[in-house]
């Protein structure tokens, strides 16, 4: 009965930690500049030459450039973020937005 009780206490401090970062996530004008400026260094451009709401595979984007922009995401917004997360909102513009609403 312990073990059952103790899973389910890490169960629920692990989802009110998640709860806790996603109140306090950047807006999405923030985040579209993190990514802005992550893709930019990634492909060696200027910010500038960033469009938001061209998909992310027009940067050439692989899988394994996806897992380690996600983990980034992760890093920085306290969240889980999964790399299928660029396919499902593949630009700029809707991944941030998306993510400032706390999905």
């Amino acid at each position: 009965m312990d073990t059952e009780i103790s899973q389910t206490t890490k169960i629920n401090i692990a989802s009110d930690a998640n709860n806790d970062a996603r109140k306090n996530l950047p807006t999405a004008a923030e985040i579209k500049n993190w990514l802005v400026s992550y893709l930019a260094n990634l492909v060696e451009v200027n910010p500038d030459e960033i469009d938001i709401t061209v998909p992310f595979d027009s940067y050439d984007l692989d899988s394994s450039a996806a897992v380690e922009l996600s983990g980034e995401l992760e890093d920085w917004l306290g969240i889980n973020v999964s790399p299928t997360l660029l396919y499902d909102y593949p630009t700029v513009k809707t991944l941030a937005q998306y993510l400032s609403e706390g999905n």
